[in-house]
């Protein structure tokens, strides 16, 4: 069903989203200034093509024993540029892929699908790509680990 999913997703305007994502990570590349936001251009990038089976989690969530504050603060910082400059219009255009996605019947969970990743490209740095499944037990293990102690 993920596939088939995801194949629907591309062909009713995912390929028009996973450009822009590919237009803005290179853009991060060429601007040396912005190559610390090429790794998230890049995970979102892959979600964008991908969006079902694929999840977008926060680091501290994969890996909660190296949470760093300094790191934190700078992931802000990143953040908040990275809404100024690239994030505005790729959030605009998955709202605008989804509103035309859900005027079919069939691409309903598309749209749905684009509206939650619209979310994540205002304040992308410091996520990472991961599997449902991986996702589902990194919560798990937090969960567990926050009620042992």
């Amino acid at each position: 069903m993920r596939t088939v999913l995801n194949i629907l997703n591309f062909v009713l305007g995912g390929f028009l989203t996973t450009l822009s994502w590919l237009l803005a990570t290179l853009v991060s590349i060429v601007l040396i200034f912005t190559l610390p936001l090429t790794r998230s251009c890049w995970e979102i990038t892959k979600l964008s093509l991908l969006p079902f089976g694929n999840e977008a989690v926060h680091v501290d969530v994969l890996t909660p024993d190296s949470k760093s504050s300094v790191l934190n603060a700078g992931g802000t910082l990143l953040n908040i540029f990275w809404v100024v400059f690239f994030g505005w219009w790729l959030c605009l255009l998955h709202i605008t892929a989804g509103i035309a996605q859900c005027l079919t019947i069939i691409g309903i969970p598309v749209g749905i699908a684009n509206f939650k990743i619209a979310a994540i490209a205002l304040w992308p740095v410091g996520r990472r790509v991961v599997s449902v499944e991986t996702a589902r037990a990194a919560r798990e293990a937090n969960a567990r680990r926050r009620f042992s102690e």
